[in-house]
């Protein structure tokens, strides 16, 4: 019995990043990274799926910290990603910043039977059109008790909460909010 994979340590890796793979809902699943002994495909945790598509670029050098695991019963072994950080001259750009900023979007049946999912999709796409989705954290939400306004979305900036918004109203009131 046990567990498929077994864990095997904790790993950092620096090479050119080549592209995505593994799109799924308009998000890349894995990176693909060329190292001196070849390519590997690197799995994304969801929260930098993302922020990565918008910020980083073909060709670039990326330092990647993470973990690789093994599969007891195939001998493959699988590599994901905690932290990528872009290597550059000037700076070092980390891709995990704190949010300053925190959208709350209800997930339950309800909302999204009445445009959720798109509310999400639009929401990220615009955010992301604007450099705005590192800036922010998108958190799905259980029922927020207002179903008769379903779709459900809460923008807080601090202390302030804004409902029903428009994903530009939304996107507006961050750029006024953090510039």
């Amino acid at each position: 019995m046990g567990d498929k994979y077994l864990k095997l340590s904790e790993l950092n890796l620096e090479g050119q990043f080549l592209g995505f793979s593994g799109m799924k809902s308009g998000k890349a699943k894995y990176l693909q990274l060329a190292i001196s002994s070849g390519n590997l495909h690197i799995k994304l945790p969801k929260k930098l799926r993302g922020i990565l598509q918008c910020s980083l670029t073909v060709g670039e050098q990326i330092h990647i910290c993470g973990v690789t695991k093994v599969n007891t019963h195939t001998g493959k072994m699988k590599i994901k990603a905690h932290q990528v950080t872009q290597l550059d001259i000037c700076s070092n750009q980390e891709f995990s910043p704190p949010p300053q900023a925190k959208i709350m979007v209800c997930q339950k049946s309800g909302c999204v039977k009445r445009g959720g999912k798109g509310l999400l999709s639009e929401l990220e796409k615009t955010l992301c059109d604007r450099g705005l989705l590192d800036k922010v954290k998108i958190e799905h939400t259980d029922c927020q008790k207002r179903c008769s306004s379903a779709p459900n979305c809460v923008l807080q900036l601090g202390k302030k909460k804004y409902k029903k918004l428009h994903p530009e109203a939304i996107a507006s009131l961050l750029e006024n909010h953090l510039t």
